[in-house]
């Protein structure tokens, strides 16, 4: 249970795909002009990472790594398909995107209106290939963690997009300086909340904890004051030769 606790916070604050490896920019830039676009938009980044990233750890334990395919017989035991990493993620990233796209433009089709081409570019988006690759790199152990590390990158991405489009909603009235309107000033406010989330890293990993003082045995404060003493001898030879001289 704590590691799917550590996993989910840490995939969400420390290992954020916008703040720590600027993963899926062009559509947090593009469609973070409103929150409702960008509400719209996270949400379907969950659901696709929630489904994808399972799926690909299905495809990836039992039939892309060396030896998955041990399950089919002895004889298949020596093949390895990792190869094909790259086409079969892409490919089931791209049928999720299109049942995606199929169900927003039934139920609401204004939202579907305001993604335009953002929607079915999900597909291309390497926020959504990256939680894939990097499941794959971190050697996820089970589906649970696979699908925990799936829901908790999209919530990452969801609520640096739907912080950026607040913000950016509100900065329209502000007094921005001319040459950093637009683009340059969401550069500027996305580098300090990257900072922001990644000051995080210290509370979840626990790196920054002092080490646990205990209390000198009495051997330990003998030695101690024997080894004072022998520093004050050493001094006052020194100090004695020094004046003789």
């Amino acid at each position: 249970m704590l590691e799917h606790v550590e996993l989910f916070f840490k995939s969400i604050f420390i290992d954020n795909m916008v703040f720590a490896v600027f993963l899926g920019m062009c559509s947090y830039l593009a469609v973070s002009k409103k929150v409702s676009t960008a509400v719209g938009l996270g949400a379907a980044v969950i659901f696709v990472l929630a489904v994808t990233v399972p799926l690909n750890w299905l495809l990836d334990q039992y039939l892309l790594q060396d030896g998955a395919l041990a399950w089919l017989g002895p004889e298949y035991a020596d093949y390895n398909l990792s190869f094909l990493s790259f086409i079969l993620f892409i490919a089931t990233i791209a049928t999720m995107v299109q049942l995606v796209e199929i169900v927003v433009e039934k139920f609401s089709p204004s939202l579907y209106n305001s993604l335009g081409i953002f929607l079915p570019l999900i597909a291309v988006n390497c926020a959504i290939l990256g939680g894939s690759l990097f499941m794959q790199a971190r050697e996820i152990p089970t589906l649970g963690l696979a699908f925990n590390y799936g829901v908790s990158s999209g919530i990452g991405w969801f609520l640096a997009i739907l912080a950026i489009a607040a913000i950016r909603e509100k900065i329209r009235y502000s007094n921005v300086p001319a040459p950093l309107r637009g683009l340059g000033i969401t550069f500027i406010i996305t580098g300090l909340m990257g900072i922001g989330f990644q000051s995080f890293g210290g509370m979840l990993t626990g790196d920054n904890e002092p080490p646990e003082e205990t209390a000198p045995t009495t051997a330990e404060k003998i030695e101690e004051k024997e080894i004072k003493k022998e520093i004050e001898d050493e001094k006052a030879i020194s100090y004695n030769e020094v004046k003789n001289k």
